[in-house]
């Protein structure tokens, strides 16, 4: 069996579907009675055989081990109506809506799609298909009895099916944000592209039918449909669960980002009592560093209370208002300059602690967010030059 280019795409997209489902089965294991996690089982599954056995070379290699001329022809016809179906039938067990109703669609969709398998079955052995067809089987034998029904059948079966879950998808993707809503319109592009490839395909056959031949569609265009369908699927049905935890760690990420400013300022203020664990940022999930380093802000702030002086921080205040700043931020602004100030003291005297031990250093300490941001301000610097200044003063005096 060689394995050219075009071979080639429906392995490795059916290796990607085959891999999904295969992480999937833990879970399967343990929620045994998860319909919804049973349908996309299935669906990955069947998705996964469908771009296996789809592949020019699989449909020879099936039919010679066989003997059987064509037999790879319903094979993939059985495992693409098994895709359609759980593809519908995914889409109605995870759309919300209520028990009973969700049960009777999905009997519904079961059976009909189980009998659309038993007719293709039917219809292939009571029809005569001697020639051997790798790529043109449905245009080949369109008039032929039996075998015009069989492509009939997985064609409409199959566009009915994936017209229903696109329709369902934009419907639903209309009262759902995120990547939720990204997902399912992505999925419903897909979907829609399937229809799109029955109807090349019914177009190709009914030429025959008419004494035209459009066999161009079938070899040539529908199966350019298959690699990018395969994609689509495989991302809608991802991002909307790969799609939370990544925006999760992007908002961690960017708190980190956002209080590194302060944590550069304030991680070698010794925090008696403290017990501050290492944390290669290169094996600790971001989440729990994100939990390490605000803990440690923490206890910095706490161990810097002793030395904040509230006269600095309104000194500071009213500087910054004067500096054009809003009240907001010149608080904000006014308690980074107090907490600077209290870091320097310690290191110059950390055996004095000339203020109430009791005092919180900030108004707002536990917004550790802006108060990072504002050590980037840059009338910071100028406003602890002032402060400086005024220390003086008032020392000499």
């Amino acid at each position: 069996m060689t394995l050219g280019p075009s071979n080639l795409g429906f392995y490795i997209c059916g290796f990607i579907l085959f891999l999904v489902c295969a992480l999937k089965i833990p879970a399967l294991i343990r929620r045994r009675g998860d319909t919804l996690l049973r349908a996309a089982c299935l669906l990955l599954f069947a998705g996964g055989c469908q771009m296996i056995l789809a592949a020019p070379d699989s449909i020879t290699t099936l039919n010679r081990l066989t003997g059987i001329p064509n037999v790879a022809a319903p094979t993939v016809y059985v495992v693409t109506t098994a895709f359609a179906g759980a593809s519908l039938l995914l889409i109605i067990n995870w759309r919300p809506g209520s028990p009973e109703q969700t049960r009777r669609f999905s009997r519904w969709c079961v059976s009909a799609y189980s009998a659309v398998v038993v007719v293709i079955v039917v219809l292939f052995w009571a029809g005569d298909a001697p020639v051997e067809q790798v790529t043109l089987f449905d245009v080949y034998y369109a008039e032929t009895p039996y075998i015009r029904e069989l492509i009939l059948t997985y064609l409409v079966a199959q566009g009915v099916a994936m017209m229903a879950a696109s329709i369902l998808c934009r419907r639903w993707s209309r009262q759902v944000h995120g990547s939720l809503r990204a997902g399912l319109r992505i999925l419903a592009s897909a979907y829609l592209t399937i229809v799109c490839y029955d109807v090349l395909r019914l177009v190709a056959v009914t030429a025959r039918w008419t004494g035209h031949n459009l066999d161009f569609l079938v070899d040539k265009v529908s199966v350019l449909l298959a690699a990018p369908v395969a994609v689509l699927g495989a991302v809608g049905f991802a991002l909307p669960l790969v799609g939370p935890r990544v925006a999760q760690t992007a908002r961690v990420v960017q708190q980190l980002r956002q209080l590194t400013p302060l944590w550069r300022a304030l991680r070698h203020v010794p925090t008696p009592g403290a017990i501050r664990a290492s944390q290669p940022w290169w094996r600790t999930p971001p989440a729990v560093l994100l939990t390490g380093r605000k803990t440690a802000l923490y206890d910095a702030i706490l161990a810097l209370t002793p030395y904040c002086d509230p006269t600095v921080r309104e000194a500071a205040y009213l500087a910054a208002l004067r500096g054009g700043d809003d009240e907001p931020l010149a608080a904000v602004t006014a308690d980074a300059a107090m907490i600077l100030v209290a870091r320097d003291r310690q290191r110059t005297d950390p055996g004095q602690q000339p203020h109430d031990v009791t005092r919180t250093p900030a108004r707002r300490v536990q917004d550790l967010v802006p108060l990072s941001l504002a050590l980037t301000s840059p009338t910071l610097p100028d406003l602890l030059n002032q402060l400086g200044a005024l220390e003086k003063a008032a020392h000499h005096e």
